[in-house]
């Protein structure tokens, strides 16, 4: 299981220690995260040091802060900084072939 960040201060810890990091912003109260969560589970598992997950519901200021606009995104971070995001569509989320193509393109896949 991947790690569950719990404060801004933890994420840019992580975010900064200079690997890259494959971070699911997600909400409890929508239907499309609860549904991508076992899936960012899953290919977490091979390489759990690279994925970690942030619930919006208790980290306030996270949607502003990195430009979220529909649940779930997951963004990939390199050296603290923004290399690649993929935003859920709304009405549908992330589905796995696009969730395996971003991972793959940033290494992740084993």
């Amino acid at each position: 299981m991947s790690d569950l960040i719990g404060s801004q201060r933890e994420l840019e810890e992580l975010l900064n220690s200079g690997k890259g990091v494959l971070v699911l912003f997600y909400a409890s109260w929508c239907p499309f995260s609860r549904k991508f969560l076992p899936l960012f589970e899953e290919m977490a598992k091979g390489s759990k040091d690279n994925f970690c997950r942030v619930l919006a519901d208790e980290m306030n200021g996270c949607e502003d802060r990195y430009s979220i606009d529909v649940f779930p995104t997951v963004i990939y971070f390199e050296n603290g900084k923004i290399a690649k995001r993929l935003d859920g569509s709304l009405g549908r989320g992330i589905d796995e072939g696009q969730f395996a193509k971003m991972a793959d393109s940033c290494g992740l896949i084993q």
